[in-house]
């Protein structure tokens, strides 16, 4: 679990960097044919390879951790909702202070909010049907979008003219505001600009909700199944996710990209859009669990490269605010000002960079202490005291006895 988390951090990082530079209202995500050469290709190959495939495999993780939390909890006797529900408005209240206070596109967030809703509604739910709720969860939002998508076919668009053009004078005001507060701003213009988006958008990110409670569930299921414990009794399912479900997913994406290479839900031709969306989110959690098998039927062989990340894996939610905050000094006008000014090649060589410089940095940390340093105060508002943060020495070996 901690490889996947480094890895998921990674390429969180390489889908984010193009959000800290460019403004959230009305952003559509696709490939910007407007590139050429080394930029176009990286970024379609970010787009095809990242863009879906690291927020779902983070999802995953964190619905493995609520069932590696549940059972040494029940070992242990500990109170498990008590701790649960004092874990999660922890990260409530991190996520609330990242989005208004660093980087409105925070997911910590919606996560906590979902993690509410999968306790409440799946702690004693049976291991057998996890797998299926979660797949039904998921894809409930993916099967609107096709539906909303077909009537709109069939229908046209029933908005009034007046209606659309109306939000899109909104929305493109906004923009222009967002823009503005975050390339030339002071730190207290970025920020209020957050409050105003979290003003205006909130309500519309719970949408993605169900999604992401469907990960949660899958990955609950896999813990529960010993998936990841015990992946010698499990390498037909990790076969099947590595080379059946994840090609199938690279050809889901493509179809969606061949429909539409940057769906734009807010503009026009917003039925290609919407069936690009939706391919696009099925085939990415499809990658995402061949992503998922490859790494843990690589690890299974034995010790590898993939282990360099474990490191950055144990203090991911430490590196993950690490990255908002050098994202937004970079890019924003409260710090070096190149809001705009870093092409994607820039962009990548910055992840990149910054990366490594965390991996190392990873390493140094959990050489020397137990947690890092948010998951420490997070585990001390969980636990309600203080835990052990510095790593004991080792004991040194005893003496040889006198002759």
């Amino acid at each position: 679990m901690d490889v996947l988390r480094g890895l998921a951090l990674l390429g969180i990082f390489l889908v984010n960097v193009a959000w800290f530079t460019a403004p959230l209202v009305g952003h559509a995500e696709g490939i910007d044919l407007e590139l050429q050469g080394p930029a176009l290709w990286l970024d379609v190959a970010i787009y095809v390879f990242a863009s879906s495939k690291f927020w779902t495999l983070f999802s995953l993780l964190f619905g493995m951790g609520f069932a590696v939390m549940q059972a040494r909890a029940e070992a242990s006797g500990l109170p498990f909702t008590g701790l649960y529900l004092r874990r999660t408005s922890g990260l409530l209240l991190i996520g609330g202070l990242h989005a208004c206070l660093v980087w409105s596109g925070d997911i910590l967030v919606a996560y906590a909010l979902t993690a509410f809703a999968l306790l409440l509604l799946f702690r004693r739910a049976p291991t057998t049907g996890l797998w299926a709720w979660g797949i039904a969860l998921y894809m409930s939002i993916v099967v609107l979008l096709m539906l909303v998508a077909l009537l709109l076919g069939l229908l046209g668009d029933a908005a009034a003219p007046d209606d659309a053009a109306r939000r899109a004078a909104e929305t493109l005001a906004l923009r222009q505001q967002e823009v503005a507060a975050y390339s030339r701003g002071s730190y207290l213009d970025a920020t209020h600009m957050r409050l105003r988006f979290q003003q205006a958008y909130f309500f519309n990110s719970l949408f993605l909700l169900p999604m992401t409670l469907g990960l949660f569930v899958f990955g609950t299921w896999l813990v529960r199944r010993g998936v990841l414990a015990r992946p010698a009794e499990h390498r037909r399912l990790l076969h099947a996710m590595a080379w059946a479900i994840g090609p199938l997913g690279l050809a889901v994406t493509l179809l969606g990209i061949a429909i539409d290479p940057r769906p734009d839900l807010e503009g026009p031709g917003s039925v290609g859009a919407l069936w690009a969306s939706s391919l696009h989110m099925a085939g990415g959690a499809m990658m995402t669990l061949g992503y998922l098998g490859i790494v843990v039927l690589v690890l299974e062989r034995g010790p590898g490269g993939l282990r360099v990340l474990a490191p950055a894996g144990r203090m991911a939610l430490t590196l993950y605010l690490m990255q908002s905050l050098v994202g937004t000094w970079v890019f924003y006008g409260h710090g070096l000002g190149l809001w705009g000014q870093v092409g994607r090649v820039g962009q990548v060589v910055l992840v990149l960079s910054v990366f490594a410089a965390q991996l190392a940095f990873a390493h140094l940390w959990m050489a020397r202490f137990r947690h890092g340093p948010v998951e420490w105060l997070w585990r001390a508002f969980t636990y309600l005291e203080w835990p052990p943060l510095r790593r004991s020495p080792p004991t040194p070996p005893p003496l040889p006895p006198n002759p």
